[in-house]
């Protein structure tokens, strides 16, 4: 699995939503087993899925014999990608695509740089070089939704790719029943709605419900958003398969009539209440409320959004 961004193990967790048994290998890349084809389509942090052909050292020779010894059950034209990953091999990609070409030409195949039918991706880390064939493009096309291009906009918005990987891991699947219970202006709901889920949305303003409404309707055509609180989710026990949501930013903030303390943890047991997993989010480590709230906590993320803001993110399950 050929990994985006730089924090690896948070592409390799978000990963797991479409095969088992991902590990990380080497900067930028991971291994899995019972890779599900089109849930790694949705994913936001794997650019793509190549079948294993070998395992070398980050030496084109190394990579040329892999591919010269493999054994290699397809026919029709190719095309050979290099990438040296992170630029951390120091290695010539368009060396390496020459030498690999040539080693398949050698074997009969033909080379169609524009439109072939296989094309084998040769990938060069820090300490290791693994060539394959590409088996799943992702379907990255975030930018075709950015916040400040949708219907309804408000400052703080959270980023598509971001909101796509949480929903992921939250268990966002064609059937699915996803809730926000902090929709806000829907960036959560869009993602979710996208990749096939049936999305609940609830913010505790007007504004944010007639927004999130608007933004659903324009990128996925259905989907529910109420007003309500929170800390009393209108929603019967279990009637969700799992939650993501943003909490407030901000140490001194009070939101209505809660305290940030008080929102927070009412909100992580109203959900427990309805989901069996949750994806939160927020400013500072909120673990030990969740752990109140009845929650296990599998981790929690440090991500850098800019230089003022760390987002932690919260793995939670029942």
């Amino acid at each position: 699995m050929e990994l985006a961004g730089e924090e690896d193990a948070f592409a390799a967790r978000e990963a797991e939503a479409a095969a088992t048994g991902v590990t990380a290998v080497a900067p930028g890349l991971a291994t899995a087993r019972g890779v599900e084809p089109e849930r790694a389509r949705r994913l936001a942090y794997t650019r793509r899925v190549v079948e294993l052909v070998g395992r070398c050292d980050p030496d084109i020779e190394a990579a040329r014999a892999v591919v010269a010894a493999a054994n290699v059950d397809r026919e029709g034209t190719v095309a050979v990608r290099a990438r040296d990953v992170r630029g951390l091999a120091g290695i010539s990609t368009t060396d390496a695509e020459r030498e690999l070409g040539s080693a398949l030409v050698e074997r009969g195949f033909g080379v169609d740089l524009d439109d072939p039918d296989h094309e084998l991706r040769v990938y060069f880390s820090e300490d290791a070089c693994l060539v394959g064939w590409t088996a799943v493009e992702a379907v990255r096309d975030f930018t075709d939704r950015k916040p400040t291009d949708r219907p309804f906009f408000q400052p703080g918005s959270m980023a598509p790719v971001d909101a796509r990987a949480f929903v992921n891991m939250a268990g966002a699947e064609p059937g699915a029943r996803i809730l926000d219970p902090m929709c806000g202006t829907g960036g959560v709901l869009l993602e979710a709605g996208l990749v096939g889920a049936d999305v609940v949305g609830v913010d505790a303003q007007a504004k944010m419900v007639g927004g999130a409404r608007e933004n659903l309707r324009h990128y996925v055509g259905s989907g529910d958003v109420v007003r309500g609180d929170a800390t009393a989710l209108p929603l019967r026990d279990d009637s969700m398969d799992g939650a993501v949501f943003d909490a407030p930013y901000g140490r001194q903030s009070k939101i209505a009539r809660h305290s940030l303390a008080d929102l927070v943890g009412g909100a992580l047991a109203e959900v427990r209440r309805v989901a069996p997993e949750c994806v939160m989010v927020a400013d500072r480590s909120w673990a030990e409320a969740a752990e109140d709230a009845g929650w296990e906590v599998e981790r929690v993320f440090e991500r850098r959004v800019h230089r003022s803001l760390v987002r932690y993110v919260h793995l939670l399950h029942r």
